[in-house]
């Protein structure tokens, strides 16, 4: 439970209240575990109250829901605050988690899942950083409407990475034009993938998104045996064939000790947009019971739609446009963080001041 200080003389009911929905919403919204995780205080500011909050994961967007919430509960004069502070527990250079994002099978959307994802732990409050790892086929540039840009040296052997829309991002695409083809050995793309990673200055960063290459080859093991990531996101769809190949990502991740955060099942449905009727064009259910037979988390199921595919290919970003769509990606974003905080912290106190002004 909280551990609470109160700084001032009488008891107040408003404020007792207010705790008590505190502790009602955190264990209805968060995992197990991170329940006990926030650092909160409560100050009365004539005519309202001032609730901060300050998480170890990326979980800005609670911050209106929060407020809604206490509203709803008839708690009206109170302002919600909510701040992401990651614990500074580096993996590599100054970067404090590294996700894989990977897949068995090309064409599932893991590109654009990747993309998705960073700009929503982006918007949510984090430092994110995007790797394209796929030295054949980069599909970053074009998703993030950089296509014929070219990053900047810093100095004879670093990079400055390109950014856009908040997030620090690298890719060959930035260094080959387009339309050549990268006709590389396996060892070469490695080594080339190796330099875009160790000479791209990436600064501090809460999370690397590495939007791996599809399949389970020569590259997919060495990059996982080479970094020292937090762990991977594996990408399908519902139907048979692409269930299929994720698993054999899954059993590759295992082999290498890799641990799987969990699955985010692409293209789960369609929305008639004339009936409202909900699709399900590759098949139902295939993401949750792939991911309940290796007991890890579906964390998302995206749907079918047509603005993913309109925004994407203008290089748009579509978490800032808030729609319903966009809300799988952030609540995606905020388990997968919180259940990263949940991998590495340690069992803290937790303290919540109350104090007039």
């Amino acid at each position: 439970m909280f551990g609470i200080k109160k700084f001032f003389s009488k008891e107040d009911p408003q404020q007792t209240e207010i705790m008590k929905l505190l502790n009602s919403y955190r264990s209805a919204i968060f995992p197990m575990g991170v329940q006990n995780e926030w650092i909160s205080s409560i100050e009365k500011s004539k005519p309202q109250y001032r609730v901060l909050i300050t998480l170890p994961f990326a979980a800005h967007n609670q911050q209106k829901q929060l407020e809604q919430y206490l509203h709803k509960n008839k708690i009206k004069e109170v302002a919600v605050t909510i701040e992401t502070s990651i614990p500074a527990s580096y993996k590599f250079k100054k970067i404090k988690h590294i996700v894989l994002i990977a897949s068995g099978k090309g064409g599932v959307g893991k590109s654009t899942t990747a993309v998705n994802l960073a700009l929503a732990l982006e918007q949510e409050g984090a430092k994110v950083g995007l790797l394209d790892a796929d030295i054949y086929g980069p599909s970053i540039p074009s998703l993030l409407g950089l296509v014929g840009e070219q990053p900047t040296a810093k100095d004879d052997k670093t990079l400055n990475p390109m950014q856009k829309y908040g997030l620090n991002t690298m890719s060959i695409g930035y260094l080959v034009p387009a339309e050549n083809a990268t006709v590389w050995r396996g060892p070469m793309a490695s080594q080339a993938l190796n330099q875009l990673l160790n000479e791209t200055d990436w600064g501090e960063l809460d999370y690397l998104i590495v939007d791996m290459p599809p399949g389970t080859g020569d590259i997919q093991l060495t990059m996982t045996q080479k970094l020292p990531a937090s762990g991977a996101v594996i990408v399908t769809t519902p139907q048979d064939l692409a269930l299929a190949d994720a698993q054999k990502g899954i059993a590759m991740f295992g082999q290498v000790n890799l641990p799987i955060i969990g699955l985010i099942e692409n293209m789960s449905y369609f929305n008639c947009q004339h009936c409202g009727e909900k699709n399900a064009l590759f098949g139902s259910d295939g993401g949750s019971e792939l991911a309940a037979r290796h007991g890890v988390p579906l964390l998302a199921e995206i749907p079918l739609d047509i603005q993913i595919r309109e925004e994407s290919e203008k290089g748009e970003n579509l978490i800032s446009q808030r729609t319903k769509v966009a809300e799988h990606y952030v609540y995606c974003a905020q388990l997968l963080s919180s259940m990263l905080h949940l991998q590495s912290a340690e069992t803290s106190a937790v303290e919540i001041t109350f104090s007039d002004d």
